[in-house]
């Protein structure tokens, strides 16, 4: 393989970060996982049988919920802005490769979706990344701009949806509820309230049952979930992608910034998020996680605070792994191989927990899923750097971009572009 051939050299700082973002995803995806649907928001609605698990409950809600999917929105702007000004400085078209890779994405997307697992958030980036192509040349300031525009588009809807909750709640608990309300709320409070005995019955056999049994549910069920996903949650995901390409044009995403400066935006930044994480919690707590509290907490409370979170955990991780280190070297492995990561670690949990798998759904608490966290941050760690020792991308980097390209990628580290490495 000639020079021109080799794949660009990478921004280490960018992999490391991403490949923390991909660890942290698990630590909060887990709960959808291996517990119904309404778990994952609320932990009076299933799995919380100790104080330990309200506790790695509020641990999940003030250090990881939300964070690490923002942070992967950020790392996931960053890199569209790299490949689009990578194609540019060697003469390829940049929108056939931007959009090429973006429709590939939603195909994936879709794919996981609705046969491997429904909390997909590949459809979403795939679509809102579609839009960003449109901010591509703007400088890091105007960036910014839009980017606060659109949390606080964000903001405002989740504020409406909260108002909603409580008239509803309100109208429903006054006499003779008109049954358009008791409808209207039975609708937001799907998937977040606690369940009825025989609803909950019900998800435990589907989840429990075979494969095709939730593919059919995904498909007939939730058929137009992924464009409600998009409405609801668009706003924040297209805001936090400028953003992190704000981050790469300022160097702030590549670790150009020095030490007291990544220190200071560290430390400002979780003096600042943190108390109102924990005091979310506590209001979460104590009006016992009903529909209207998780919507105004939950939901609206934190839209304002998670970005500055995200910007803090961000700078904390380039500071504490600038120097390097074996360690490092694993996560910025993990990071380069994160496409995979993602799918994969979707296909061995839900193996592990579904009925077609090992069927472990709704038997492990909140606390207990952390061995299992540990267990696929280690086999993260494990696997990548030696797989991207020997190979240039991880198995579904290579398929994405052979796709997105249209032409076969080398693998193999010293492979042809064009044709398969001659037997060892």
């Amino acid at each position: 393989m000639t020079a021109a051939t080799e794949p660009p050299p990478r921004i280490a700082t960018l992999d490391i970060v991403r490949g923390v973002a991909v660890m942290g995803i698990l630590a909060m995806n887990i709960v959808a996982f291996a517990m119904i649907p309404a778990a994952y928001m609320n932990p009076r609605a299933y799995g919380s049988e100790t104080v330990w698990d309200l506790a790695a409950w509020a641990f999940n809600f003030v250090f990881i919920d939300g964070k690490m999917r923002g942070l992967f929105s950020f790392l996931f702007g960053a890199s569209l802005l790299l490949v689009i000004e990578k194609a540019e400085a060697k003469g390829e078209s940049p929108a056939r490769v931007h959009f090429s890779r973006m429709l590939w994405l939603l195909a994936f997307g879709l794919l996981h979706f609705y046969f491997i697992w429904y909390g997909d958030i590949l459809t979403g980036y795939a679509l809102v990344g579609l839009l960003a192509w449109f901010f591509r040349r703007k400088e890091p300031r105007k960036l910014l701009f839009w980017g606060v525009l659109f949390v606080l588009l964000e903001f405002a809807l989740m504020s409406g949806f909260a108002a909603s909750a409580h008239a509803l709640t309100a109208a429903v608990a006054g006499p003779n509820p008109s049954p358009a309300a008791v409808e209207s709320l039975r609708g937001m409070s799907q998937d977040i309230a606690v369940p009825a005995p025989a609803q909950l019955d019900e998800q435990m056999r589907m989840f429990l049952g075979p494969w095709w049994g939730v593919a059919y549910n995904q498909l007939t069920e939730h058929t137009f979930m992924p464009l409600f996903m998009l409405f609801v949650f668009g706003w924040e995901t297209l805001g936090y992608m400028l953003l992190g390409m704000a981050g790469l044009r300022s160097g702030f995403l590549t670790g150009a910034w020095d030490d007291a400066r990544y220190r200071k935006v560290a430390l400002t930044g979780f003096a600042i998020a943190l108390p109102v994480y924990a005091a979310l919690a506590w209001l979460l707590h104590r009006d016992g996680f009903t529909v209207p509290a998780i919507f105004t907490w939950s939901f609206a409370g934190t839209v304002l605070v998670r970005p500055v979170a995200v910007v803090a955990i961000a700078a904390l991780i380039i500071l504490l792994t600038r120097h390097g280190g074996r360690l490092t070297r694993r996560i910025a492995a993990a990071g380069r191989a994160a496409f995979t990561n993602y799918l994969g670690t979707s296909i061995l949990m839900t193996a592990l927990f579904y009925g077609w798998g090992a069927g472990l759904f709704g038997r492990l608490s909140r606390i207990e899923l952390w061995l299992v966290v540990l267990a696929m941050w280690a086999l993260m760690l494990l696997w990548s750097k030696p797989w991207l020792r020997r190979f240039h991308y991880g198995p579904f980097e290579w398929l994405w971009r052979t796709l997105a390209r249209w032409q076969w990628q080398p693998l193999r580290k010293g492979q042809s572009p064009f044709r398969a490495a001659a037997p060892e």
